[in-house]
This record gives structure tokens, sequence and C-alpha cells, in this order.
């Protein structure tokens, strides 16, 4: 009782602290745990895609570190709020933890630039990518492509980003923009909609600075001069943010407007302007940091091209570079069609070679989009003589590869290219951008997957770091060995452990029976660069220690003895790509998201204030969350009352079911109605064995052990009816037992996800003399271990874990601790010799986990 009273005191001092915070219910905290471990997964797998990408087997682009890493920041920051909450904000250190990375991510991905004073308005004739900083990427281009490419352009000027600076600033709008922004909770999306539709009003609604406003108007009537007595003048009114079209692209985030009056060129800027405060930019500006000086528009004004057809073209395939064609998307009408996905496209391939059509499909489009008279674009049905028909003419597209041609060329890379024919048959570029290649494989060298001549000791697992390993097998039985493992060894262990960071620097491959490739340890494998097969079930027996193997990560084989014919791939490196500024950005980025250094969680430095990458503080945030979560019931009202466990049941047992743990309208459950999949498998264990006392009595209430436990009497405890309690949900169960002087704590989660599984189990016995209470540990500590359980002892009290196994696993794994549960039910009477322990220890094995 003294270990439970320390066990509970330990937490006064926290539940001091937090006495004024609101304690959740039970239901919601388990809802916020459910969350903390979804985004867990989703920083891990993104990590284990990055490290891949590393390891230089894969193109990728700028685009794709910019993506993956707002993935993780929104993850980890999701996992840090939902472990405030779960807490009651015991580790709101991790917040600046996490602040202080994500700047020095921002350093690096998004060095802070000025916005340059420039004048007002800028004619596309006037400028070049060199103006990207005052036009925004996507205008400058246009110029830059009518100024040393001399391909045809719509005329057209730019309202700089200076222009929309001074906007704001005149209408003091940038401060209380800023204030607004920083007030926002992202949890929120209703007020994320409600505080867009605020900042966009007001900025609509703003004047124009005099000399804005005239040089617009100015520019408005050069433009218009230029009309030569042709059809009224329209304009397109299209976004250039600073940072669209380059590393933040997001295609579509603002606005943009066509076949625009000239009369409304203002007030359709001011709408530009406004859509940089629409609820998916302003969380992308919170998330991302970005700093008032950043958040700036530049609008581009170009002649309106009436389109006869229009569409997009890809001067080479995003999902294989290797096929060496360009691809023509095109629809009737504006191209607008293509990009907003209303029709079905004409399809065409060109080769990049002779320019000559690969493919071709045509489709029949029933509707194009058109610009109207009033000054708008509107729907309306392609004629019946054009359906079915192709949009584009041989010699349209062969013009269309040699703009396209000229274009990659001279911008040295692929491009995403918009265009349109107007009535006259011309051809003119909307744009031009860097094409975004994703998830596009270099190919794996070719290792051949059979050496023959060689046994082969295993030929399954997943592989986590490929590569090339030989040397002679550790095969590890406590990770204190760990200490002796020699240089050049090939660590082979039973379960994945973030421990074995300690001897990567030495080892040349590592093998485990258990283990996912998005654990934690395949992270640091991928960042070692040590080759890694996990999860092959059986390497510890099937290697023997001290054998000499060769290891082939790439295939997932293990050969016995050394293998020549391999080993001249370990030295080979897919390194075409390690000395170019887009690989040595990724790994400046990786240094701050996947090393892990809280290694032991019972280490002094396992806190807050030591979280030096992402993986640190996800690392602490899932240990935290899941000690948080044993200890759940303590303290809280269950809130709509608890079910009964039936008459077939051994203990007398609540539970409180938190969300899909028992069958709906269940009032007293049998073990057929519970659906929680670790709290059934305990169950089955728990009833398989015949019961060897009498049921207890009646419950005279809900979790009150668990809050009383440290002021009660044992005597009266004992009094009480041995209550026992559990939560259960689906995939989860905290079930806290009392049987006589025994208690126990039983919290699993067994889903599909493997990394989220966990099983935790706290044991304090009592009722025998104390040599007794000891070798019942002794006893249990060696059957825990069996079941590949750590096991930390004080005293006769246990604590003990496992992570990260299979669902079945942890199935099978609470099936056997219910038996346990039961086997060692006041065992302690009767263990009155130390040559019993081994006797009982060999009578479980063979009777219930063996059979």
């Amino acid at each position: 009782m003294k270990y439970l009273l320390k066990l509970f005191n330990r937490r006064a001092r926290r539940e001091a602290e937090d006495a004024l915070l609101p304690k959740l219910p039970l239901k919601d905290r388990y809802f916020l745990f459910q969350t903390l471990l979804r985004e867990n997964n989703r920083v891990l797998l993104s990590m284990a895609d990055m490290g891949e990408k590393l390891s230089g087997e894969y193109l990728f682009d700028r685009q794709y570190i910019l993506s993956t890493m707002r993935t993780i920041s929104n993850a980890v920051l999701g996992i840090i709020e939902n472990l405030e909450k779960l807490t009651a904000g015991k580790y709101r250190r991790l917040y600046a933890q996490y602040h202080g990375i994500r700047i020095a991510l921002e350093e690096i991905l998004s060095p802070r630039k000025e916005v340059p004073v420039s004048d007002l308005t800028i004619p596309l004739d006037d400028l070049t990518v060199e103006q990207s900083d005052m036009a925004g990427g996507k205008i400058a281009h246009l110029g830059e492509i009518r100024r040393h490419l001399s391909l045809p352009v719509p005329e057209g000027f730019s309202i700089t980003a200076y222009a929309s600076k001074r906007f704001l600033e005149h209408n003091k709008l940038t401060d209380q923009i800023n204030t607004m922004l920083q007030e926002l909770d992202l949890g929120k999306v209703g007020e994320i909609n409600e505080m867009s539709r605020r900042i966009q009003d007001m900025v609509t609604s703003a004047e124009l600075p005099d000399d804005l406003l005239k040089a617009i108007q100015t520019s408005v009537e050069n433009l218009s001069i230029g009309d030569r007595g042709r059809e009224p003048g329209r304009v397109s009114v299209r976004s250039s943010a600073i940072l669209e079209d380059g590393e933040f692209s997001f295609a579509g985030q603002y606005a943009t407007f066509l076949n625009v009056p000239l009369e409304l060129v203002p007030q359709r800027y001011k709408e530009v302007v406004a859509s940089l405060f629409t609820p998916r930019a302003i969380f992308y500006y919170k998330t991302k940091g970005l700093s008032e000086e950043e958040i700036v528009m530049a609008v581009g004004v170009l002649r309106m091209i009436n389109a006869d057809t229009g569409g997009v073209m890809y001067t080479a395939d995003p999902n294989d570079t290797e096929q060496n064609i360009m691809i023509i998307n095109v629809a009737r009408g504006l191209g607008k069609a293509v990009v907003d996905g209303l029709v079905e496209p004409d399809y065409y391939t060109v080769s990049k070679k002779t320019g000559s059509l690969v493919e071709k499909k045509i489709t029949r489009q029933t509707v194009m989009l058109v610009c109207s008279e009033e000054g708008d674009i509107v729907e309306r049905p392609v004629p019946d003589d054009l359906r079915g028909t192709p949009c584009l003419s041989e010699a349209q597209i062969t013009t269309l590869f040699t703009y396209a041609s000229a274009l990659e060329k001279y911008y040295g890379q692929p491009q995403d290219i918009e265009w349109a024919i107007d009535h006259d048959g011309r051809l003119f570029i909307l744009q031009s951008r860097r094409l975004k290649i994703t998830k596009v494989e270099r190919g794996r060298l070719e290792v051949p997957r059979r050496i023959e001549g060689h046994a082969i000791l295993l030929d399954r697992g997943i592989i986590a770091c490929r590569g090339i390993g030989h040397g002679t097998a550790f095969v590890l039985k406590d990770e204190a060995d760990l200490n002796d493992f020699p240089e050049g060894g090939v660590l082979v262990a039973r379960h994945t452990s973030t421990k074995f960071v300690t001897v990567m620097t030495k080892a040349l491959a590592i093998i485990t029976d258990i283990g996912g490739v998005t654990g934690h340890m395949a992270s640091l494998a991928r960042e070692y660069r040590v080759p890694t097969i996990l999860d092959t079930e059986i390497a510890t027996t099937a290697i023997r220690h001290g054998q000499e193997i060769t290891v082939d990560a790439f295939n997932g084989t293990v050969y016995e003895g050394k293998v020549e014919k391999l080993l001249e791939y370990a030295s080979q490196k897919n390194d075409i790509y390690k000395d170019t500024p887009l690989y040595k950005t990724l790994d400046k980025v990786l240094k701050w998201v996947v090393p892990l250094n809280l290694i032991d969680p019972e280490g002094a430095n396992f806190r807050p204030e030591h979280c030096k990458t992402f993986h640190d503080i996800t690392r602490f945030a899932h240990e935290k969350a899941m000690a948080e979560m044993f200890l759940i019931g303590k303290g809280h009202d269950a809130r709509g009352g608890t079910i009964p466990l039936g008459k077939e049941g051994p203990l007398d047992a609540h539970f409180l079911d938190m969300d899909g743990g028992v069958r709906e309208g269940t009032k007293v459950a049998t073990p057929e109605d519970i659906l929680s999949i670790p709290f059934a498998a305990f169950l089955k264990g728990l009833l398989s064995i015949p019961w060897p006392e009498p049921r207890a009595t009646d419950v005279t209430g809900f979790l009150g052990m668990m809050a009383t436990i440290a002021t009660t009497p044992e005597s009266e405890l004992y009094r009480a009816g041995q209550q026992s309690f559990a939560l259960i949900a689906s995939n989860y169960m905290n079930f806290s037992i009392r049987l006589g002087y025994h208690f126990s704590m039983v919290e699993a989660y067994a889903g599909e996800n493997r990394n989220d599984n966990y099983i935790k189990y706290f044991f304090k016995g009592g009722g025998a003399a104390v040599d007794r209470r000891l070798r019942r540990v002794k006893l249990i500590t060696e059957l825990l271990k069996m079941l590949d359980f750590k096991v930390t002892i004080t005293e006769d009290v246990i604590n003990a874990s496992l992570t990260k196994f299979k669902q079945a696993d942890i199935e099978k794994k609470c099936m056997v601790l219910g038996k346990l549960t039961v086997y060692t039910k006041q065992l302690d009477l009767i263990m009155y010799n130390d040559a019993l322990i081994d006797q009982r220890i060999a009578e479980f094995v063979n009777e219930h986990i063996n059979t």
C-alpha cells in the first residue's frame, strides 16, 4: 500500500496545480488521445517518406519539401494542442520548442524579404524575373517571356507588391489584420471562416490611395489605346502574389477575374488583394509564421484573350518523366474549363524529340466557357457541328510544341503552361511555371534477387532502409548488452528500440523480429543509412549469435556467410543529386525534423525543454499521452452511468463505454456483448481459467478506488468488495482490477496501425509475507518478459509495457494477461520456496502460452 500511496501522492502537486483547470469528460479525453495518435502517425509516415527521398533513389522537387513540411508542422502542432487538453496544460513548454524549430525551418525554406519600394504599376514590357519580388513570379515570368523569348503574351501591366503594401497601410489595415490573425484559433474552422469574411470585407470596402488609383487608371488607359479600334477592351485581373508559383505555390488559392470591363479594374484589384485572406490562406500564414512583409499581393492586368480554344500543356509527364513526351489538354472556349475540371478535355501527347503526335483522345465536349458582352464569363453549349471534333489542328499542335520547347529550354526545367488561341487563330502564352514532378522513381539498383550457392537464412520482412551489409550477427537478448556491440556488427533483435541509435554508427545492418517501417527506430536507421529489415518474425531464432551473415536490404534477404557478389553493391550510392541545392535543403530541413534525442522515457533529459526536433516532440507527446491515459479514470465523473458485467464473469466489474466498446442498448453485459478488441480478449482469458474463489459482492460506485486508494486503509479497501472498473472503446481498454489484497491495472490499445498499439500493466499485491510477495513478483516478471514486455520492479510493484505490435498480437497478449490475472490471485500464499517459481512458470507456459 505504501507504494500506491507514493504513486498517487506523486501526482498530488499536479492535481493542486490543475485544480482550477476544467476537467474534460472521459469520452472527450479518449477522443483527444485518438486524434493525437492519428497526428503522430502522419508525422512518422511523412518522416519516413522524406528519409527515403534523402537516400537519393527518388526524384523530388522543392514543392515536395514544402508540402511535406506543411503536413509535418501542422500535425506536430495538433499533437501539442491535443496533449495540452489531455493533460490540462501540463506540457505548455512544448509550444516554445515547436516555434523555435519552426522558425529555424522557415529560415531554411523561406528567408524573409522586405517588399521593395517600386513604382505602383509597371508595364509588362519592363518586367523580367529579376522583378519577381515586385510583380510576383507569375507576371514577372510573362514579362520575361515577352522580352527575351519574343513569344506572344497579351499586353498588360503589374500592380506591384509595393502598391498592395501601400493600399493596406493607407487604410491602417496591416496592424489590424495582423492582430486579428494572431488571435485566431486554428482549431476552430467556423472562427477562421468568420474572420476571413470580416477581413475580406474590410479590404474590399477600403479606399485606394489617390496615387494608386490614378496609376491604375493611367495604366488601363494606356492598355486600351492599344485596342486600335477593335472590340471594346476587356482585361483579366490575375493574382500574382510574391509567394505564388514559387516555393510556396498553391494553385487556385487566390482570386482571378476574367473578361473585366476597364472601369471595374480598381474594384477587382481590391478583391484580388482581399483573396490573400481566404480561410486557406489564413491557415497557411499562421502555420508558416510568415511576416507581414510577405503577406502582400501583386496583381497582373492583361488584355483579355477571347479564346476559341484554350488549355494547359506540360512539357513532361509529371508521373513518368522517362516517357519523354509533352502532354496537351484542351477545351473549346476559355481554358478555365480545363483548369477547373468543367469538361473532359481533348488529350494529346507529343514526342519531345520530334514533335510528332504520339497519342490523341478526342472527347465529345458539350459545354464551354466564353466571354459575355456584359463583362463576365458564361457557360454556353458547344455547337453541334463541333462536338466530337478535334480542338486543335496539326499546325496548332506544332506551334504549341515549338513554344513549349523554347520555354523548357530557356528555363532549364519542365514547364506547366497555360495558353489560349483567339478567334483569329493566334496562340498566346498566359502563364508558364515550373512543372511539379511528384513521386517519380529513378529506378533501383539492379541487385540480383538470388545468389546461387549461398544458404538463405531469412527471406521475409519489410525494408526500412535499403542497402547491403555484411558482418557478424549480434543477437540482442537485453538492451543493456548494447554496450558490448562490436564495430562492424549486424544487430539482430526481437523488437525495435530507439536505444539502437547508440550503435548505429557501428552497425552495418539491423534486423528485427518485430517492427514497422514508420516507427522511430526505422526513421533513425534511415537517418544513419543503416541497411535495415524489420518484422521478419523469426530473425532472433533463425540467426545465431556470432554467425557471419550478409544482409540484402534491397530484396529482403539474409544469407549465411559472406556473399562477395552482393558486396559489390554495398558501396554503390545514388549520389547524383546530393550536391545540388535541392538535396542540401532537404538535408538541412531533416536535421530539425528526424533526429531523436529523447531516447529513454525514464532519463533525466526526457523533458519538454530538451525537445530539439519535431521527432523529439512527437516521441515525448506520445509517451506522455499514454502515461496520462493509464490513469485516465482518476478524479473524473463517469457521466452517463456504467454497465455491469453479468454473472458469467468472475469479477464484480462495471465499465464505461466511451466509443463502440459494447453492443448498443446493453444494460447488463455478457462477454458476447463486448466489442472492445482488447477488453474482449482480456475477458476471454480471464474466463478461460476456473476461478479460485466465490464471486465478490456488489459495487457501490464508479472509479472510486482509483480516486481514493491513496487515502483509504487497505483493510477498508478489502471490505469494499473487490471492486473492478473498466473504461473501454472499440480499440481501447483501461481496466482497474481489485482481487483481494491485489490491485492491478491493464491498459491496451489494439488498432490497425501498429504504431498506435501498446499494453501497459501495473501490479501491486498484498496479503502475504514479503519473501512470498517477491517470489510472486519474480514469477510474473519472467512471464511478462516472455510476452515481450519491458518490466520495471520496485519492491513488490511491477510496471510493464510493450508497444508497436500488430493488432492480432495485442489481442493474444491481452488474453494471456487475463489468464495471468486469475493464475496469480493469492499465488504468493503458496510460494513458500524459490524452487516453485520455475515450476509455476513452466506450468503456465505449457498450459497458456504454448497452447
